[in-house]
């Protein structure tokens, strides 16, 4: 500067956490002077503890499952207790913020097999290899809702491919006479259909014997089960039981079996996070009961027992 004194030095040892690039990088999130670490994909790992940030929810992973057609994690506190939380950003291992992401798929199980060496579907029957999924045969298999659905799948999906079977879902029995109207069964064109609590003098059995009466009533068969709910068609040795528990009238059927089991209950989530726990430990045919067991053997039978 022209006649005074000459600018101070800027000092040597003065730190500049920006650097002489400031878009280079984040201070706050990398280098010695990061506060707000940067989120990271972490495996959701069985046994892994993490913090729900949100709620505050500290646990280990029981296991990561697809609920609602998006994938939760199932956390367990040190009490035993569960909660069920979306997958995704919004979690703290080890005080850092990550992302949980689906573990790396385990190779499947080759599944039982004959003394030959054949291997054998769920359903105890010899597995047809080398053989695609064929054109859906017209007739169909009806069950009231998703669970008899992805109960009838575990055991019998093998087979129903085989075959050309679709199995679609009524959304309750008391939809079953509009859902054949529109359906229109007659020859070649069968309708086998699985319902719930079958018995003498249930509203299931005045809703069977209604549409099998009528002019198409050969083309319609309605079986069922004696159970209120489907999940009772699991034997209950596969969840610890001697016997399912007897839920009272006017309890959700669903809600005192979980209560029952000391599992969690409060709203829908943790239905389907009960569900799948049951689901899961269901392995082949020799899982569920011989009640259930004949009537789909009868129903796959009927549909399939006839010129395409």
């Amino acid at each position: 500067m022209r006649g005074g004194a000459p600018p101070a030095a800027y000092p040597a040892r003065v730190d500049d956490r920006y650097g002489t690039d400031i878009l280079s990088a984040d201070p706050h999130r990398a280098g010695a002077y990061a506060h707000r670490a940067t989120t990271t994909d972490r495996a959701a790992e069985k046994g892994l503890v993490v913090e729900e940030v949100g709620t505050g929810w500290v646990g280990a992973v029981v296991r990561v499952e697809k609920s609602g057609g998006m994938h939760v994690v199932v956390l367990e506190d040190r009490r035993g207790r569960t909660r069920t939380f979306p997958l995704g950003a919004g979690f703290w291992v080890e005080g850092r913020p990550v992302r949980l992401v689906p573990p790396a798929t385990a190779r499947a199980p080759q599944g039982p097999r004959t003394a030959g060496g054949r291997r054998l579907t769920a359903s105890g029957s010899l597995a047809v290899e080398q053989e695609r999924a064929r054109v859906a045969r017209a007739s169909r298999i009806w069950v009231e809702g998703r669970h008899d659905a992805e109960l009838v799948e575990r055991v019998w999906g093998d087979d129903l491919r085989v075959e050309g079977v679709v199995v679609e879902l009524l959304d309750g029995v008391d939809n079953l006479a509009a859902a054949l109207r529109d359906f229109r069964p007659g020859p070649g064109r069968r309708a086998g259909v699985l319902v719930d609590h079958l018995v003498p003098g249930s509203k299931e059995s005045r809703i069977a014997a209604e549409v099998t009466a009528g002019a198409a009533g050969e083309h319609v068969l309605v079986l069922g089960h004696p159970y209120v709910d489907v999940w009772q068609a699991v034997r209950p040795e596969r969840v610890g039981l001697q016997e399912w528990p007897d839920v009272p009238r006017g309890t959700d059927i669903k809600v005192g079996t979980l209560a029952a089991l000391g599992w969690p209950h409060r709203d829908q989530a943790d239905i389907a996070s009960g569900w799948k726990r049951i689901l899961g430990t269901v392995r082949s045919y020799k899982d569920l009961s011989p009640a259930l067991l004949g009537r789909m053997e009868e129903l796959i039978d009927f549909v399939t027992g006839v010129p395409e």
